[in-house]
């Protein structure tokens, strides 16, 4: 069985604004994660009906390793994903159901970067983020996200 660990939590209360960190969070099935933009229905792909986006996760392992293979240095919150893992490798979760604390989550794509995560960070974190820039996730189940919880694959 393999496992990881909450780093981060992060929302944004609206698109085009910077994310900020919380120590715990209601993720609520079929909306996201409350106050999150997202949840709120004013992200920028908010008018594509996808349970899929509910909610976003990075691994911390991909942000080191652009410092140190790129000496790009992108803050966990400029991801702009919700969620900063560290010890599982996000890729393999498609299509696979995990819990994170006591919220069961359905991983359903890769997170792909945008031009906007470029725009407001650095040249070249678009192409240097392909295929791995994260997870988008379904919440199939609600719950208390609290940084430290645990990510354990179920199936």
């Amino acid at each position: 069985m393999s496992k990881g660990t909450v780093v981060a939590i992060f929302i944004g209360s609206d698109k085009n604004v910077p994310l900020f960190e919380v120590d715990e969070i209601n993720a609520v099935s079929g909306k996201g994660l409350v106050g999150d933009r997202y949840f709120n229905r004013i992200g920028t792909y908010s008018s594509q009906i996808n349970p899929g986006r509910q909610v976003t996760l990075i691994e911390l392992e991909t942000i080191e390793a652009l410092k140190r293979d790129l000496n790009i240095e992108l803050g966990l919150g400029e991801s702009r994903r919700n969620i900063v893992t560290h010890g599982i490798a996000l890729n393999h979760l498609i299509g696979k159901r995990f819990l994170v604390g006591t919220i069961l989550m359905l991983g359903t794509r890769l997170c792909e970067p945008c031009g906007y995560l470029e725009s407001t960070t650095y040249k070249g974190v678009r192409r240097a983020l392909e295929h791995r820039g994260g997870l988008n996730a379904q919440i199939l189940k609600d719950g208390i996200l609290n940084k430290g919880d645990s990510l354990i694959i179920i199936d």
